[in-house]
């Protein structure tokens, strides 16, 4: 029985130093996440007034740009896949890859060529580990991104969406991230960044005009392209930046849950083996005084016997 608890009191010890660990990375990403989405509350508004202002621009003007015109025969598409560099997060990783794999099935089944663009470790040993093709990857920022980590993952796609797809161009560009709603929600969807789809716009416009009201008129100087080309890069920047953090966010909060699931789990096991460790204890000394109860005895037999 003294080995039995020897063996209960070292894994005792092991599970409560692996307790104040994950109880320690819960209260980390707990303060991450809060500054987290300080920063998704920042950049949101920008990037969805400069869509807007995109918008305004394809709706406002007759101009054919990468921008807002969708290609006749779509020939080939790029897919940004964001992911982190860590693990331990849950169904983080494997929701996002997922939602990329099933986007990419369904882009291949129409006939389309996919180069895959992967942010974050574990998205790109995924890849490479059943040997897919990747285009470009970046790592080491995706805990917390900054403008200029966005800048240089969205200038591959800016040059691939300005090229013709003959030499090595795209004509479209899709995001895989994982949109923070809440600290219990994640969800990893896929979005199309370019070109940018202009029916809701139209359809907007449409609806204010039954209403009597009047249309905003646009001048564009020097000119509509010119104003496009300006706006590209910016957008793209905007869009990537805005989706990092939101994945940022996502991650943190992903780390969080399951930090605290685990701190649980510990707490549950240690109670168990604690349990155990007593009835252990419990019978090592109910065999103990069994053994001095019948020494005592057999002493006393002895000793009996010699007085005969």
């Amino acid at each position: 029985m003294g080995a039995q608890l020897r063996v209960y009191k070292r894994r005792i010890r092991s599970v409560t130093a692996t307790k104040k660990i994950t109880k320690a990375m819960e209260m980390i990403a707990a303060s991450r996440v809060v500054k987290a989405q300080r920063k998704v509350a920042a950049s949101t508004p920008y990037a969805t007034e400069l869509t807007r202002a995109v918008t305004a621009v394809g709706t406002g003007s007759n101009t054919k740009h990468p921008l807002t015109t969708q290609a006749e025969t779509v020939v080939r598409s790029a897919v940004l896949l964001l992911t982190s560099d860590r693990g331990l997060a849950g169904a983080f990783n494997s929701n996002a890859i997922k939602a990329a794999e099933k986007l990419t099935a369904q882009l291949q089944a129409e006939g389309k060529e996919v180069d895959t663009y992967i942010v974050g470790r574990r998205g790109v040993a995924h890849y490479n580990f059943r040997e897919r093709k990747i285009a470009d990857s970046w790592s080491g920022f995706t805990d917390e991104p900054t403008y200029a980590d966005a800048k240089q993952v969205a200038a591959p796609l800016i040059e691939a969406i300005e090229k013709e797809t003959a030499d090595g161009g795209v004509d479209e560009i899709h995001i895989v991230f994982t949109e923070f709603v809440s600290m219990m929600t994640q969800t990893a969807l896929d979005d199309r960044l370019l070109p940018l789809s202009l029916d809701e716009a139209a359809g907007a416009g449409s609806a204010e005009a039954k209403q009597g009201e009047i249309l905003p008129l646009y001048d564009f100087e020097p000119s509509a392209e010119d104003v496009l080309d300006a706006l590209l890069p910016r957008y793209v920047e905007s869009r990537v930046y805005n989706a990092l953090l939101q994945s940022a966010a996502s991650k943190h909060a992903a780390t969080r849950r399951a930090m605290k699931s685990a701190t649980d789990n510990a707490g549950e096991l240690i109670e168990t083996l604690s349990r155990l460790a007593n009835a252990a204890r419990q019978a090592e000394i109910t065999q103990e005084i069994s053994e001095i109860v019948g020494g005592s005895a057999a002493l006393a037999d002895a000793t009996a016997g010699s007085d005969r």
